[in-house]
């Protein structure tokens, strides 16, 4: 069975208003043969969760608010603490290498399907941007479109929400 990673900070009604989407997405009857696990990014912080909880994982959907044009800081955490033990590298600067060397190692999570919520009151750029810059030094694949929503919540985010998590698990399905 194949298993599909929440990981979201959802700290307002709005950001989880679309978390409940996507993992309800990612339940929908039609989908068979996934385990669906939801994670807190503050689980991370806390020490409930590792990068074991990443490596064990075949896809990914990652939600976090837009602060100050960034990700949350309670996402930035997660992959601050796991981006090395799941595949990720760095060049002699300190930045993210684009290289797969963790491939090698049996501990690198590329090519992994993904997908992306994002919701800020005023802008999302920086905080999609900061995420996909990641994502992509890790070798993950995007699976769908980012879903940017701005402001008060609509019935058709929400749906966006839920056939966003369901696409991911599909994929993971076969």
């Amino acid at each position: 069975m194949s298993r599909l990673l929440v990981v979201h900070h959802s700290p307002t009604r709005s950001l989880r208003s679309l978390t409940d989407a996507v993992v309800a997405g990612a339940h929908d009857d039609a989908i068979e043969g996934v385990e669906v696990r939801v994670l807190e990014a503050l689980a991370f912080a806390r020490g409930e969760a590792d990068h074991e909880d990443l490596l064990a994982a075949d896809g990914y959907v990652v939600g976090t608010t837009a602060n100050l044009g960034y990700m949350s800081g309670a996402l930035k955490h997660v992959f601050d603490s796991t981006f090395l033990q799941v595949g990720g590298a760095l060049s002699d600067d300190g930045s993210a290498s684009g290289s797969e060397s963790g491939a090698s190692s049996g501990l690198a999570t590329a090519r992994r399907p993904f997908g992306l919520y994002v919701h800020g009151r005023y802008d999302t750029t920086g905080a999609v941007r900061s995420v996909l810059s990641i994502t992509g030094a890790l070798g993950w694949k995007q699976g769908y479109d980012v879903l940017e929503v701005m402001g008060d919540v609509t019935g058709a985010d929400t749906d966006s929400a839920y056939e966003l998590g369901g696409t991911i698990a599909a994929l993971l399905a076969g």
